[in-house]
């Protein structure tokens, strides 16, 4: 059996959270998947699931279970069948699958940079002293509280749409939302500027789509194998393998970025204290395909610097 086997009457089913960029990646995952495969649209149905980061927004991630929020409904409708493959932004994934998911396959990467998202002013050092600034990224706010420690922080959640309405009633005077969010959604004109990633390294995988699918399912595997875009994929190898050896999730403040010099790879990481007192940077440089393992020591390089308790 092979894609050519997909047929309208029983459609092909792409699983993905209900926010206007979650739909918007199905949808790309869905194009690319007509183009590469020569299917019609009517051979695809996209599936809308209800994850519980999505319900709960009164709260912080790291107080109602992390990053797993945003994914667990949706692999659990992967492995009962009800959906074939399942669309993910790449910096909400755990980097440990469950036991028959695979992800393999990722879509060209984004702008990887913050953009700063203010109705009063154009950049992060013109906000005055003692401003709200809303976010709910530990990263972020770790990061704001090392360059700006003046600054009032607030938790700060929800899709897009939701933190820009914040913003406009006054919660807050500025906000932070990834540039590849809001150039998916043709809302680039809302960042007032956008970060350089000198100045505010990135969330592991920020601006990747990935796309999950059973280990078993041969279908899925070639069809998906023809949109895969292995520069991204080599990025990311690098990425996840730094957050996992630092055991990272939404409670731990970790920023990476790999970024690919012809046939080598500059991996950049960095971690902080949770209320910015203290960052602990450095980078390797190696070959791609030793990503993985360029990760892992430069995670260990960290860690050792940090020493016991650095996240506490």
């Amino acid at each position: 059996m092979t894609y050519a086997d997909i047929n309208p009457a029983q459609p092909f089913k792409i699983g993905t959270r209900g926010s206007p960029l979650a739909m918007w990646q199905a949808h790309e995952v869905r194009r690319c998947l007509m183009a590469a495969c020569d299917l019609p649209v009517e051979a695809f149905e996209v599936v809308v699931i209800k994850v519980t980061g999505d319900q709960i927004l009164d709260k912080a991630l790291k107080d109602i279970g992390g990053k797993g929020l945003f994914t667990r409904e949706i692999e659990e409708a992967l492995l009962a069948g009800a959906i074939d493959i399942a669309v993910h932004s790449m910096k909400d994934m755990p980097t440990v699958q469950p036991a028959g998911l695979l992800l393999d396959c990722y879509l060209p990467r984004e702008d990887v940079r913050d953009g700063f998202v203010s109705p009063a002013v154009a950049n992060l050092m013109d906000l005055p002293q003692g401003a709200v600034v809303g976010s709910s990224s530990l990263r972020r706010r770790a990061q704001l509280a090392h360059r700006r420690p003046d600054l009032i922080l607030a938790e700060f959640r929800g899709n897009v749409q939701t933190r820009m309405k914040k913003l406009e009633d006054g919660v807050a005077q500025a906000t932070f939302l990834a540039m590849a969010g809001l150039n998916r959604l043709g809302m680039a004109h809302m960042a007032r500027s956008a970060i350089a990633v000198d100045e505010m390294l990135p969330a592991v995988a920020q601006g990747a789509i990935g796309v999950e699918r059973r280990a078993c399912d041969t279908v899925a595997e070639a069809m998906l194998a023809a949109i895969h875009h292995g520069p991204t994929g080599q990025q990311l190898a690098a990425e996840r393998a730094f957050l996992a050896h630092l055991d990272g999730s939404c409670e731990t403040p970790i920023a990476g970025l790999a970024v690919l010099e012809g046939d080598a790879l500059w991996l950049r990481g960095e971690i902080l204290r949770p209320d910015g007192s203290k960052v602990i940077a450095g980078s390797l440089r190696g070959g791609i395909s030793d990503g993985a393992e360029l990760g892992r020591m430069l995670a260990a390089d960290l860690l050792g610097r940090a020493g016991p308790g650095f996240f506490d």
